[in-house]
C-alpha cells in the first residue's frame, strides 16, 4: 500500500517533468499541452485560478465533488480511505454511442507541499481491488497516470494544472477533444475554475 502510494505521487511528479511538452492551444485563463511518447500521450491542462492554493486542493482532493464540475464522472463513491491522505474510489463515466459505460477503481493520494516552492499534488491512478470486480455492465478502464499540481501564485490566486497519461483506451475520446471536434477538453477545464472559484 505504501509503494503504491509513493509511487502514484511519484509518477505524477515525474510526468509533469518531463521535458517536450507543446502547447497546442491557449484561451482565456486555459492552455493545454501535449506530450507523445510511442503509443502514449499525455496532456496538461493549465488553469488560472483566483482562490488560495490550499483551498484549490482541499476542493480537487475530494473526488465525490467531481461530478459538479467534470461531466466524465457519472459517479463517484469511497470505497475505502486507507489514510487521511490516501482514498481508494469507484467511478463510472456516461456511455458513448454505442460503447457501454466505464468505469475505473482508482487511488487518490494527496499530498501538501514540504517546502515552500513545491505544488500542492492530487495523484490518481487505476488499482484493483477484489471487492470490485469487473461488471458485465460496465467496460472496466484504466487510468496510468494522471492528477491535479497546485502552484501557489499569490496569497488569493493559483496555477492549477491537470495531467493524465493516456492509455490507447481512452485515446479515442482524446482524439476527438484535441482535433478540435470537440471541445470537451476546454469546456472541462472551464467548468473547474467555475466550480473553484
Amino acid at each position: 500500500q505504501a509503494y503504491l502510494s509513493y509511487s502514484n505521487v511519484a509518477a505524477l511528479a515525474q510526468l509533469a517533468a518531463k521535458p517536450g511538452w507543446e502547447i497546442t492551444r491557449t484561451m482565456n485563463d486555459v492552455k493545454i499541452w501535449t506530450l507523445e511518447e510511442g503509443d502514449v500521450l499525455s496532456f496538461k491542462v493549465e488553469m488560472q485560478v483566483k482562490i488560495p492554493s490550499p483551498l484549490a486542493f482541499s476542493l480537487l482532493s475530494d473526488f465525490t465533488l467531481r461530478q459538479e464540475w467534470d461531466k466524465h464522472f457519472l459517479t463517484c463513491e469511497v470505497l475505502r480511505a486507507v489514510s487521511e491522505e490516501e482514498k481508494i474510489y469507484y467511478v463510472t463515466s456516461p456511455p458513448r454511442r454505442g460503447h457501454k459505460p466505464r468505469d475505473f477503481v482508482i487511488l487518490v493520494s494527496q499530498r501538501q507541499p514540504c517546502k515552500p516552492r513545491e505544488p500542492y499534488t492530487v495523484a490518481v491512478r487505476s488499482v484493483t481491488l477484489r471487492a470490485v470486480p469487473p461488471s458485465p455492465g460496465f467496460s472496466r478502464s484504466e487510468i496510468l497516470c494522471a492528477g491535479f499540481q497546485i502552484h501557489r501564485r499569490t496569497s488569493s490566486s493559483c496555477t492549477v494544472c491537470y495531467f493524465n497519461q493516456a492509455t490507447p483506451g481512452v485515446m479515442p475520446y482524446l482524439a476527438a477533444n484535441l482535433t478540435g471536434s470537440s471541445k470537451s477538453i476546454e469546456d472541462t477545464a472551464l467548468g473547474c475554475i467555475k466550480f473553484l472559484e
